[in-house]
């Protein structure tokens, strides 16, 4: 059989094997508690003014 050939077995394989799913208790979610932070960095007029820099620079 050449590279690329359709293999009829092998399709109907790998569709079994897809079909058939396995629920196990691992895939229960998780509950997470917290709060997320996180720096806003320079203002927008500021990236703005970067931005310029760099495409005046090319």
């Amino acid at each position: 059989m050449s590279m690329g050939a359709y293999d009829e077995e092998e399709h109907e394989r790998r569709e079994q094997k897809t079909a058939a799913v396995d629920v196990s208790t691992d895939d229960d979610r998780t509950h997470y508690e917290g709060k997320v932070e996180y720096d806003s960095g320079d203002s927008a007029e500021a990236l703005l003014d970067q931005f310029k820099q760099i495409k005046s620079s090319r």
